[in-house]
């Protein structure tokens, strides 16, 4: 659960700073993000993600049950809350019991993907709109591939987490009539889909986005000594002042600084 509330609210924030991104009336001179303000926007997703999960650690326990395989008795977890619980808060864990498929199928599922959707469909309302020769065009292609990166995170995410809606449904109104080893079943695709989905999101990011990618391929090639030194010998030091410009300007457009004369008197304006 908490899992699908980071990248639930990961790309509802994607969403919001390509749409930020599109109005801005600086957008192609937007200088870099400070850190301390990054680090607040991730102090927000996981502590909003942490903190919706906390009834799923009331509404699980531990259980034992003779296993039919083996015949031995094992433990295993089942949805049902303690008895021990104050009896306000059971009747809080039962009724977010209840409301448990229809809360994941609208917070995990509809939310990011009506969110994504709606930002894409103003964000591209708005630029065409707006003039093409106001942002350059460098600065065009770049917006262009960081919102086909978005849109591409948003499809996988929708795509791996149809089947565990569709097994909650299931499991909610057939859970009488489906035996032990159809939802151990379903239990294990859902885990296989989650698992997919967290290996494939970085492999799509470094594909979508050419200077993550890049900036990716030279740490890799940093670490090994050999590599830095034939780097270094043939490429030389003005190829590696182009590339760590370029990726430090991934997600967030620099101003470039023209340099100023020798002769010149004072500050730039």
């Amino acid at each position: 659960v908490s899992s699908l509330g980071v990248t639930t609210f990961s790309l509802c924030a994607l969403g919001i700073d390509r749409f930020h991104a599109a109005t801005s009336p600086q957008a192609k001179l937007r200088p870099i993000e400070h850190c301390h303000s990054i680090i607040a926007k991730l102090a927000v997703i996981w502590v909003g993600s942490m903190t919706l999960s906390i009834p799923e650690l009331l509404l699980w326990q531990l259980a034992q049950d003779t296993s039919p395989v083996s015949g031995m008795v094992t433990d295993y977890c089942t949805m049902k809350p303690s008895q021990d619980l104050p009896e306000s808060i059971y009747s809080l864990v039962l009724t977010y019991q209840n409301a448990r498929m229809w809360w994941y199928f609208g917070c995990y599922f509809c939310l990011p993907i009506l969110f994504t959707v709606t930002c894409q469909l103003v964000t591209r309302r708005i630029s065409t709109t707006e003039k093409t020769d106001c942002r350059g065009a460098k600065h065009g292609q770049c917006e262009s591939q960081l919102n086909c990166t978005v849109i591409g995170l948003t499809v996988i995410y929708g795509l791996c987490a149809i089947p565990e809606n569709v097994s909650n449904i299931v499991v909610a109104y057939l859970s009488p009539d489906l035996t032990k080893q159809t939802l151990d079943l379903l239990t294990l695709v859902n885990q296989f889909f989650l698992f997919f989905k967290s290996s494939v999101t970085p492999v799509l990011l470094l594909c979508l986005c050419k200077p993550l990618g890049q900036a990716f391929m030279d740490c890799c090639c940093c670490c090994c000594e050999e590599c830095g030194q034939e780097a270094a010998s043939s490429n030389g030091g003005s190829d590696g002042k182009m590339k760590t410009e370029m990726s430090s300007s991934i997600f967030f457009d620099k101003p470039r600084e023209s340099p100023t004369p020798v002769g010149a008197i004072g500050t730039p304006c």
